[in-house]
Formats: C-alpha cells, structure tokens, sequence
C-alpha cells in the first residue's frame, strides 16, 4: 500500500477564532498539498518526491508558517527551517536560518543528495542554494500582514490566538511509496518573535524528521525545544522497532507521558512500514491530512 500523510501545525486552534471563510482556505490548502504529494505515489513516484511536492506546496501557501507567509523573528525577519530523510539509505538533508531561500525543503534535499554534508545553516547554505540554482527571494517575499500583525501583537505582550498559533504551523509530510520506501520532511519559519539564528526541532534529525525503511517516518510540529529535547521523531521510530509498539502506542507515549512531562504539547504524522497512517496530538488542535491506495482520505483540524 501506498500512503502520506500531511500537517500544517498543530497548536490552540480555537474553534471560535475560525470563521467558515478561513476554515475554507486551511482545508483548501491541505488538500492542495495532500493531492499533489498523493499524485507523485499514484503515478509511481518516490515517497521523496511525494514529501518533496506535498512541503513544497504548503511552503507556498501563505496560511502556513513556512516558506511565504513564515512566522517572523523580532527583528522583523522570516528564518526558515527545513529537513528531509529518505528511509531507504536513512540520507538526510537539512537547512536552517535561511532568509531567502524560496523552497528550503528543496535545498535541504539537495543537501541531502548534491554535498557530503546533512545540515547547512545560514550564509553558507545560501552560498549553496546559489550553487545549486535554487530559486532565492527578497525576505520582504516571506512577510505577510498577517504575521507582521502577529509579531506586533506579541512584542506588545499581547497573547495572539489566530488560527495559526504564533509558536506553530509548521508544516510536514510522511509518505510510504509502491516499493515500500518511507520518507519524511518537514519545513517551518520558526516561532513568532524568535531571537535571530533561533533554530527548532524541523531541521533537526531525530528531533522533528526521522525516516527508517521497515519502521516508521515521522514529522513533528510543536513548541520545537522540547521535541529536541525528547530526540521525539526518533524515539517513536525506536519505541516501533525496538519495543514492539504500535505506531499509534508509540506516538501517544511520547506526546502524553514524555512531552507532557517536559511540560510540551504539540502533534506527530506518521506512517509505518505497512503503509498505516497515525496523526495524533496532545494540543487542541492539528491541521491535517492523509491519503492512500486502500480509499482513506480526509482533512481536519480537531
């Protein structure tokens, strides 16, 4: 069977705070993504090029915080993170504090793939992505009125409650393709009103990014400093392997009882080796998506 599965952030998603025109436009961009991450597996494709086409896509979208329409640091800045891993020979590429990188889930691939290296962080991956032809942009590309608003809003101490919470939304995707192959990435801006060079657990491997053939692939989304402290991607990968656990046990330990006692929240996709979707979260909510050969598909957000 093949499978993915898509979010784009998980937080305090007041049900309240959403009104039906923008619960419309979050969906519409999920299922944007999902169908196009979908569409690379129904013809073939690698579960890379599927996670690849479904983060691209959500970087694009400006609902979401990452790539266009990023969270904003408190100098005003978007700094964006990314990473990719392939199951298959567990490769891993990832970029962090990029300012102008329109796709960072692209460079962070091709990190992966074009340099002997698996994270490159600011200037020097910039330097990269202009020797790689990746398409760079203007900061000003990456900063919406919405998040301008928002950074407002939190440096006058106002608590912001939006519908993409100012410290989440980012976004990721875990595919499983026809040969079995598993594959993750995820892609964020980062949290509302970051100190510069701030960096959270999406780039990191085994923090927000973890893909093993015959075991699992996971992406993160949440307050980033806690998954990293809990090494959470790989530690539900190794709960699956090394334990026995379900994907689903695996997932609801590290959010209830390891993340929570941290004092963290946040939300996990994943799929296993059998091509099995899980998205579970410990928060009020997680935008959300997942599609597969055996007819499942769905959007939701609580």
């Amino acid at each position: 069977m093949y499978a993915i599965a898509i979010h784009g952030g998980a937080g305090a998603v007041p049900r309240a705070s959403l009104s039906p025109e923008r619960e419309l436009q979050y969906r519409a961009g999920l299922e944007a993504a999902l169908d196009g991450g979908y569409a690379v597996l129904e013809r073939g494709g690698s579960s890379l090029d599927a996670v690849t086409a479904a983060v691209r896509l959500l970087e694009d979208d400006p609902a979401f915080n990452a790539g266009r329409g990023a969270a904003l640091t408190r100098e005003g800045a978007a700094e964006l993170d990314a990473a990719i891993m392939d199951g298959r020979e567990q490769r891993a590429g990832a970029v962090a504090a990029v300012r102008h990188v329109k796709n960072p889930v692209e460079l962070a691939r091709r990190v992966m793939e074009k340099s002997r290296h698996v994270l490159l962080v600011g200037p020097g991956a910039e330097e990269f992505a202009l020797e790689e032809g990746i398409a760079l942009m203007p900061n000003l590309y990456f900063r919406t009125p919405e998040r301008i608003s928002q950074l407002e809003h939190e440096q006058r101490g106002e608590r912001v409650s939006d519908l993409v919470p100012p410290g989440k939304g980012t976004v990721g995707a875990v595919a499983r393709d026809r040969d079995g192959n598993l594959a993750a990435a995820t892609s964020t801006g980062g949290m509302t009103n970051k100190r510069p060079g701030r960096v959270g657990d999406s780039p990191i491997i085994g923090a927000g990014t973890y893909a093993k053939n015959g075991v699992c692939a996971v992406s993160a989304t949440g307050h980033g400093e806690y998954f990293i402290r809990a090494v959470a991607a790989h530690h539900v990968c190794a709960a699956v392997e090394y334990r026995g656990l379900t994907l689903e046990l695996a997932m609801r330990e590290l959010l209830d009882d390891i993340l929570r006692g941290l004092g963290g929240d946040g939300g996990l996709i994943g799929v296993d080796r059998d091509g099995h979707v899980v998205m579970q979260f410990s928060t009020e909510g997680m935008y959300r998506g997942a599609r597969d050969s055996s007819g499942r598909s769905e959007i939701a957000i609580y």
